[in-house]
């Protein structure tokens, strides 16, 4: 194996951080106290490693564990670009490879989740934890599969299992919540008010946090998305979040019209990869199904 090769397999295998780097382009405007955002443009540096990943494949001697995770990276490139489908026939070529690939079932679960095959989504991440025991993410999207399928209690068990390997992290907290709620509202608010303690104070995921606890409104949750960044990109990010947990206080106080219009802006940031963007429109769709049902329900019967 050649040095570039080898170099960009250690950059690729250590995680590509480069890749998220970049000018994202916004544009703001002020319409009904709705802040509205153009979509990231694609990076280049995406495309750049995607050209680089390619020609390796077709041109360098490499084992079949080297192949098989040049693929899955090239389907975590896709996915990140928003092409699924793309992504997900490289998860499936890199498994048909390396059958062990605990990355590639855990890509596998979120796609089976966001179709609603929660079936197959669940014989997934059991993959992944059989595999590797400790993958904590695979216990969030295990919970968020149990969560979508009407099962809760189930949900908030994973979801406490992924809290308490990092009970720091305000994602973590926020997605226990999300559970939670749908088991007992008022003691899952007492839970995210203890959570909402062992939190740093300075951080957005803990804005997020004090939102869903009232301390803020929507507009303050927006304005404050703006402070403190650290990179272009980083702004339509945090819009994306605040979108998606402002849609999910409006569906809980049943203002599903405002919910619906949070989610489609969600959806408008193109932030493919987070978990917030993944399931705005599983949430939008869930919303646009209760109110079909609902206006069915009251029409009147026909003579």
């Amino acid at each position: 194996m050649s040095g570039k090769v080898r170099a960009v397999l250690m950059a690729l295998i250590a995680g590509s951080g480069l890749l998220l780097g970049g000018c994202a382009t916004t544009a703001k405007n002020e319409v009904q106290g709705q802040l509205l955002v153009a979509p990231v443009l694609n990076d280049y540096k995406l495309e750049m490693t995607l050209a680089k990943l390619n020609e390796i494949l077709v041109s360098a001697k490499l084992t079949d564990e080297q192949r098989a995770r040049f693929i899955y990276e090239r389907g975590v490139i896709y996915d990140r670009l928003g092409l699924r489908l793309n992504a997900r026939i490289q998860f499936h070529q890199a498994l048909s490879i390396k059958p062990d690939l605990a990355d590639a079932y855990n890509f596998m679960g979120i796609y089976l989740t966001q179709e609603g095959n929660y079936e197959s989504a669940y014989e997934a991440f059991d993959s992944v934890l059989e595999l590797i025991p400790d993958y904590d993410y695979a216990y969030l999207n295990r919970g968020i599969a149990l969560y979508y399928a009407g099962m809760p209690e189930l949900a908030t068990r994973d979801m406490t299992t992924f809290y308490q390997q990092d009970p720091q992290d305000g994602y973590r907290v926020l997605w226990l919540y999300l559970a939670q709620t749908e088991v007992d509202a008022a003691k899952a608010k007492l839970a995210l008010q203890k959570n909402r303690t062992g939190l740093a104070g300075d951080v957005w995921a803990t804005v997020i946090v004090d939102y869903l606890l009232g301390r803020h409104s929507d507009a303050e949750l927006l304005a404050l998305a703006k402070q403190k960044l650290t990179q272009p990109r980083e702004y339509i990010e945090r819009l994306c979040e605040a979108y998606f947990y402002m849609a999910k206080a409006a569906i809980a106080q049943q203002k599903n019209d405002k919910a619906a219009q949070y989610l489609r802006l969600t959806l408008a940031t193109n932030i493919f990869d987070f978990v917030e963007y993944r399931y705005a429109r599983v949430e939008l769709s869930r919303l646009l199904k209760t109110d079909q049902d609902a206006e069915f329900e009251t029409q009147p019967a026909k003579q």
